[in-house]
């Protein structure tokens, strides 16, 4: 067989389930359900088997992952140019090193993170020992969202593999050169075994789920995790689900205005606006909106220049459907205060600020995955306040102001998955923080020993012996007041003494 030519299990349903091949740099076929029981099978088995209980194991497949993304670093540079017209410095920066940062933490610390942890010890179990073993669920699902299609689908890989789960990954369908290289690399790096990558479409996933996987990992809209939800609660699935919202941002009228026009153009814009944890909206005191739409504009300038189509450090929108959804939302919204220009042949939408927005425009009652920053007024961190509290809990909140009462009260009095102050999306990026949704954002969190715990069972363990019998016999029947006298004594001494009561 050429060299040029590989293997593609992908299948298409002609009354049977055939195989097909592709060649090396052609989006590889959709892998449909029928071939997941076969792959879902393989991987149990190993899990069964132990295959990857063992410490060294995990270690390896960890510095496999390191590894793949260093000596393809150019290869996903140039599927995630083609996918998404993605910059290389935002490649490297937002997904090969993110993941390079959770494998080496999760290296680091494995050790630490695998031993089982000691509780506490009451009367009754003086002399047992009482501890929480971390065992792996089993055999997870990983589904990736086309925004971020290499960080979401390897950081929680990552901590799948810490734990000791085989995993099938399933990268987005819409970013197709990204996902055919996952497709191909993971099993050059990675146990054959242990870890598999299909290309299932979001209509065929909630079926895929419904194979009764261990648990489900995914990343992506409210409306396709809604399924997903279902889908996994028909069979009983735990479900970690990292959904959109509409993530609100607070400008005070105490706030560097130069910085934190910098620092929100960047998290708005980079990626042509496609991220999960971008700020949704502005909401801006009235008394210095003027001098931040115009500080906006200038960062515009200076970020991408008058053109920003001829810009390499700007992006397009990665389907035609994201387009015309995003192109519609803003020309139907507000007023167009900078950019506003549209190239369907190129998906290009120019990084657009829009002002004189109202709370009913159509921007506002959908997520925004798109280079669209609308800019609307409030008189003070009350309204704010109160109008991000009118709406669904979102993935983050964010909050400019140098004084710090004003930023502790959006902290304590919103709620959100994650919160951060006079800076954006970086919470959503450190290991050491967890990251994820509440409410209608999603439920679950990971990152660094967060992923860890995401994918472990905490196993209650009490290890007795056989003495001491001459106690215990007392919670046996016949059951006599005089028992349950000298038992309730022994409470009340407990009580005493730490804090709590139990004598059995």
């Amino acid at each position: 067989m050429s060299g040029k030519v590989k293997a593609c299990y992908a299948c298409q349903r002609n009354g049977r389930l055939t195989c097909r091949r592709t060649r090396l740099g052609e989006p590889c076929l959709k892998t449909y359900p029928l071939e997941c029981v076969d792959l879902l099978r393989r991987a149990r088995v190993a899990f069964q088997a132990g295959r990857t209980l063992k410490e060294n194991f995990r270690l390896a497949q960890l510095e496999a992952v390191v590894r793949m993304l260093e000596e393809h670093e150019c290869d996903f540079v140039d599927a995630l140019g083609r996918d998404l017209h993605k910059p290389r410095f935002e490649t490297v920066m937002s997904e090969l090193l993110l993941v390079k940062n959770e494998a080496l933490y999760a290296f680091s610390n494995l050790k630490k993170w695998m031993q089982p942890q000691h509780v506490e010890r009451n009367l009754s179990t003086t002399l047992d020992e009482c501890l929480v073993v971390n065992e792996p669920l089993g055999v997870v699902l990983i589904a990736g969202t086309w925004s971020s299609p290499v960080q979401m689908c390897l950081v929680p890989l990552v901590g799948a593999i810490a734990a000791g789960n085989c995993a099938i990954i399933n990268p987005s369908e819409c970013t197709s050169h990204t996902s055919e290289l996952l497709h191909r690399l993971i099993p050059l790096y990675l146990d054959n075994e242990c870890f598999h990558v299909i290309l299932a479409g979001a209509s065929d996933l909630p079926e895929v789920v419904e194979l009764k996987f261990d648990h489900v990992f995914f990343t992506g809209n409210r409306e396709e995790g809604n399924r997903i939800a279902q889908a996994a609660a028909r069979t009983l699935t735990p479900v970690t689900l990292i959904l959109g919202g509409k993530n609100p941002c607070y400008v005070d009228c105490q706030c560097d205005i130069a910085t934190t026009a910098q620092r929100l153009a960047w998290a708005r814009f980079h990626n042509a606006g496609q991220s999960l944890v971008a700020p949704d909206y502005i909401l801006c005191h009235a008394d210095v909106k003027a001098r931040l739409v115009q500080a906006l504009k200038c960062c515009l300038m200076q970020f991408y220049g008058p053109d920003p189509r001829e810009s390499r450090s700007f992006g397009r929108m990665v389907n035609l459907e994201i387009f015309n959804r995003t192109r519609d939302m803003l020309w139907r919204s507000g007023k167009v205060a900078m950019g506003g220009q549209v190239i369907e042949a190129e998906k290009y939408i120019a990084p657009t600020i829009l002002t004189d927005v109202a709370e009913s425009d159509p921007i506002m009652q959908q997520d925004v995955f798109g280079p669209v920053l609308p800019v609307l007024t409030v008189n003070n961190e009350d309204e704010a306040i109160a109008f991000i509290n009118k709406q669904e809990k979102p993935l983050c909140v964010y909050a400019y102001s140098n004084n710090s009462k004003v930023i502790s009260r959006l902290m304590s009095e919103t709620s959100s998955g994650s919160f951060c102050s006079n800076d954006s999306i970086l919470q959503s990026l450190m290991v050491a923080l967890p990251f994820g949704g509440v409410g209608a954002s999603g439920t679950g969190s990971y990152h660094g020993r967060y992923s860890f715990d995401t994918f472990s069972h905490r196993k209650s363990c009490l290890l007795r012996g056989t003495r001491f019998e001459c106690v215990t016999y007392l919670r046996y029947p016949p059951y006599e007041d005089r028992n349950l006298s000298l038992m309730t004594w022994a409470s009340t001494l407990s009580q005493k003494s730490q804090g709590w009561c139990q004598i059995l």
